[in-house]
């Protein structure tokens, strides 16, 4: 037998920790907000031109003195779409669980689960205009797809010098930095990001989006495009170098998206009170934003277990549902 490439390894080793656990825990199938034909009886509107009289409610329309017709909740196959941010702040946290490696395994993960029930699941990798589309498709071998294409742009990365460091990259002074130098592609415009999704999916999706949104452009206003199209889920993928400065003395903070560079004191009291307000700041900046364009967001932790992540995201999601 040929030894098994680095995506089906990932996807072996997901399907044990993860997916096993989520068995029973994530049951039932996806409900569409659309009017069609189905099983559960929606409501009742005034009969039209074209409609199939066959689903006029005789009973109401003998009360109203109008034909009324019954409406149905659709069932219908569900398209999915992986929004996938692979920018360099997203390569912050230790080695082997890096945001990167919380996305891929996300991107995998919830792949397998919507493939389960016949469902097409397409991906979308965004790396600051670098675009790179996994075409909606179901089943094991596509979740396969999906995983070798993170592999390909990671080993793409890694080649070109990124993703081999923490993205906002902290040394002491006076020490070096080891190994090739790291390739800055500037800010990561969420904006363009989702824009780039709106091109793709032509039927109403269900849009996921996994990114840590540490970036640029007016997100807001293309959420609030997506939004009445389609169903919008944020994953925001954290790291604790996101929100807290190490008190390590004189240090060098590097910007991975910019460049940026910065001698700091870490242990001065104003400068750290300074930085917990400016991550207080953005944190609340993204979610009134979030609110105003009606779509969730959900914390998920590097340090976090997938499989719970994942429970606590649908609990939520059904919830606000009921």
């Amino acid at each position: 037998m040929p030894p098994r490439t680095a995506p089906e390894r990932l996807l072996l080793r997901l399907e044990w920790r993860v997916q096993r656990r989520l068995e029973g825990r994530m049951a039932g199938g996806y409900r569409t907000v659309h009017r069609g034909l189905g099983t559960d009886l929606a409501g009742l509107r005034p009969y039209v031109e074209g409609d199939d009289a066959r689903h006029i409610d005789w009973n109401v329309t003998a009360r109203l003195n109008e034909p009324q017709l019954r409406v149905f909740t659709e069932d219908r196959e569900l398209t999915v779409w992986l929004v996938l941010d692979r920018s360099a702040s997203m390569t912050i946290g230790p080695p082997g669980r890096g945001k990167h490696d919380v996305l891929g395994e996300l991107a995998v993960v919830l792949a397998l689960l919507f493939s389960r029930g016949g469902n097409r699941v397409g991906a979308l990798l965004y790396d600051n205009g670098a675009v790179r589309t996994v075409p909606p498709g179901s089943g094991r071998r596509h979740v396969l797809h999906i995983a070798a294409a993170l592999e390909r742009a990671g080993a793409a990365d890694r080649a070109n010098g990124d993703g081999n460091g923490n993205g906002r990259r902290q040394r002491r002074l006076g020490r070096s930095g080891g190994g090739r130098p790291h390739q800055h592609r500037g800010t990561t415009d969420l904006a363009a990001m989702l824009d780039a999704v709106a091109k793709l999916a032509r039927r109403r999706s269900l849009i996921i989006v996994i990114s840590d949104f540490i970036g640029s452009g007016d997100w807001e206003r293309s959420l609030l495009r997506l939004g009445p199209r389609h169903e919008v889920v944020a994953l925001r993928v954290v790291d604790t170098a996101d929100d807290e400065l190490p008190e390590v003395g004189l240090v060098v903070v590097e910007d991975a998206e910019t460049g940026e560079q910065l001698i700091l004191d870490s242990g001065d009291q104003v400068l750290r009170a300074r930085f917990t307000e400016a991550v207080a700041e953005r944190d609340a900046l993204l979610a009134a934003g979030m609110r105003r364009a009606g779509v969730p967001v959900h914390r998920i932790d590097t340090t976090a277990d997938l499989a719970t992540s994942l429970v606590e995201v649908v609990s939520s999601t059904r919830r606000k549902r009921l």
